[in-house]
């Protein structure tokens, strides 16, 4: 392929490239680049928010360079303040080397393990002594640290700010130095990070990194970002017909923006698909495409053929419009009795007739019949409902 093809595919999906001209050039020279993706092991499962960065790394691996994933186990004991207002807790050795294991044994379900570095910053961090750290810290200003938008607003505001989390960045971007990276990949909320590597770098003596952000996925009520903390995610390690069950019910409007993060099909044939919708095919017929190509990815293509006849017979009763109405609520509560739920959504008249029709056995959450009328609906994750033989909805649970 020539270089402005692979260009485009590595591109895409891509929020910024600082600076894409370095990019190309060092792609034109041939030149086997080292690709560094940093994930600080602060929770055991990765989900498909996760994924996005590893995707990217998977596109720098099949372009035939050396894909580095490293596992923050030194900077988690900080604790990544990106994004935050107050400071983290920190973790204790063992979680973090627990959580570890999970991501190096998750990983290879998207790269290749033959191909793939695995580092841990400890190995160099943790041999520096305090007289290390601190001539590290001295490369860098109190004023550079506090141009971060996050910390910025916090001293702003009156929030306190731990000491140790102004070391974070420089931590990171040093991590850049140990592994001479010239590409470092990482979410939108890190291009401070990043660019700490680059400015680092240069002050060792190093050509600085190329930096690739990408852009934060969405969570399945299509607003915040993914987080098991909002229960609007999508484990990597989940049950297959659990995941393809969530990923049938995302909007239309969401589907393009995970089959853009997500996919691993040709920019070819993601157009094919967006030309099939365009001139009038059901969008529907493109998610379960997709759904079939996540599930296949993280289990097995007999699964995933498996999981969609399955879903194919659930709803096969009550056939599903091809526009499913999307419905809007919101609560101050965790959970809402599917009564309420229904009522909340204008899609019965009063509880008591939502009571009726579970009763007769005429109310579907994704295609699954509801005979428990007590049946408890966690908020921020949504579902298709099914009342009656006319009314279908996905509702959208948001906190008030």
């Amino acid at each position: 392929m020539s270089i402005d093809t692979v260009l485009a595919e590595l591109k895409r999906g891509t929020n910024e490239i600082l600076i894409e001209e370095e990019l190309h050039d060092r792609l034109k020279k041939g030149k086997k680049l080292r690709i560094k993706a940093g994930f600080d092991p602060t929770a055991p499962d990765l989900h498909l928010g996760h994924t996005v960065l590893i995707h990217k790394m998977k596109h720098f691996q099949d372009a035939g360079h050396d894909v580095i994933f490293l596992i923050g186990d030194f900077t988690a004991t900080i604790g990544d303040p990106s994004g935050r207002n107050v400071t983290r807790k920190p973790l204790s050795s063992a979680e973090i080397l627990d959580n570890a294991k999970t991501y190096e044994a998750q990983i290879y379900k998207i790269l290749d393990k033959e191909r793939t570095i695995v580092e841990f910053n400890s190995r160099w961090m943790g041999k520096k002594t305090a007289a290390d750290l601190i001539a590290l810290a001295s490369q860098i200003t109190v004023a550079r640290i506090l141009e971060r938008e996050d910390f910025s607003q916090r001293y702003q505001n009156g929030h306190a700010i731990a000491l140790h989390e102004l070391l974070y960045p420089v931590v990171q971007g040093y991590d850049s130095v140990e592994l001479q990276a010239d590409v470092e990949l990482g979410g939108s909320d890190q291009k401070f990070n990043l660019l700490m590597g680059r400015e680092l770098q240069r002050l060792y003596g190093q050509a600085p990194q190329v930096v690739m952000t990408m852009p934060l996925l969405e969570g399945l009520d299509g607003v915040r970002k993914m987080s098991k903390s909002y229960d609007n995610y999508i484990a990597i390690d989940e049950a297959a017909e659990s995941m393809f069950g969530k990923l049938m019910s995302i909007s239309d409007d969401l589907m393009w923006r995970y089959i853009e993060l997500l996919s691993l099909k040709s920019l070819t044939e993601i157009q094919q698909w967006q030309k099939f919708a365009k001139e009038g095919g059901n969008p529907r017929d493109v998610k379960v495409d997709f759904a079939k190509e996540i599930v296949t990815r993280f289990h097995s293509a007999a699964e995933a053929k498996k999981v969609h006849e399955a879903f194919v017979a659930r709803f096969s009763e009550h056939q599903l419009p091809s526009d499913i109405e999307d419905i809007e609520i919101s609560s101050t509560n965790d959970t809402m009795m599917i009564c309420t739920l229904l009522k909340e959504a204008n899609l019965v008249p009063s509880t008591s007739e939502a009571l009726r029709l579970i009763h007769q056995g005429g109310v579907r959450i994704d295609g699954e019949r509801i005979e428990d009328a007590k049946h408890l609906v966690p908020r921020d994750v949504f579902h298709v409902y099914q009342v009656g033989k006319r009314r279908v909805a996905r509702i959208r649970w948001r906190h008030a």
